[in-house]
């Protein structure tokens, strides 16, 4: 029995009303999804800041990226049950009320997203494909570097999309921060492991 398994089996104990089980949650596409997402947004990123001047390994990671967001869109309509939007879509209630209670030293066995990771899904996913669309108008003049749509707008446009582009990296590394922090709050303090489950699938939920 894992520790995690094993702290469910106590606080089950503690709590007769609470009823746990473990249930395959994270379908594979969705958790291989995550980790190549987070390999080249982190490649790109670092490309972007540190890499070489000729950028098309930063290129053909936004491209992968791009491919990546288009099947997230199709996922989340027709994957499974916990993949799909609306199962978590939640309103500003929820989000309050779940917020009001995210510091309680234990953890909230959701089943799924719970409202503030959901609504940190949307924000990230909109954020991604907005970044990428305005690196595919960037043109920074200097003959090597052109997104493939460049031509197709004005050269105002361009300038405006490349500085937008950093705009959202900055925002973007931001986000990443923010992420691995709420994952390492959860473990530390509602001693809840996020990352177990998006590696296995499975994950010790609330009944019903």
């Amino acid at each position: 029995m894992s520790v995690t398994d094993t702290k469910a089996a106590a606080d089950a104990a503690a709590d007769p009303s609470l009823e746990l089980e473990t249930v395959k949650l994270w379908d594979p596409l969705l958790r291989i999804f995550h980790w190549a997402l987070a390999a080249c947004v982190l490649g790109a990123w670092g490309l972007g800041h540190f890499g070489p001047s000729e950028m098309n390994l930063h290129f053909l990671l936004g491209y992968i990226t791009l491919g990546l967001l288009a099947f997230r869109l199709v996922w989340g309509f027709v994957g499974p049950e916990h993949a799909r939007f609306s199962s978590f879509l939640y309103g500003p209630g929820a989000f309050l009320r779940y917020a009001l209670h995210m510091f309680s030293r234990k953890p909230s066995y959701w089943r799924g997203h719970n409202p503030m990771g959901g609504t940190f899904v949307f924000v990230l996913l909109a954020v991604l494909t907005v970044q990428i669309i305005c690196g595919m108008l960037a043109d920074p003049e200097d003959y090597l570097n052109v997104g493939p749509l460049a031509k197709y707008v004005s050269m105002e446009t361009s300038r405006a999309a490349l500085g937008l582009h950093d705009l959202l990296g900055n925002i973007l590394a931001g986000l990443i921060v923010l992420h691995v922090a709420v994952v390492v709050f959860y473990r530390r303090w509602k001693n809840e492991d996020l990352i177990r489950p998006m590696l296995t699938g499975r994950k010790t939920v609330r009944k019903g």
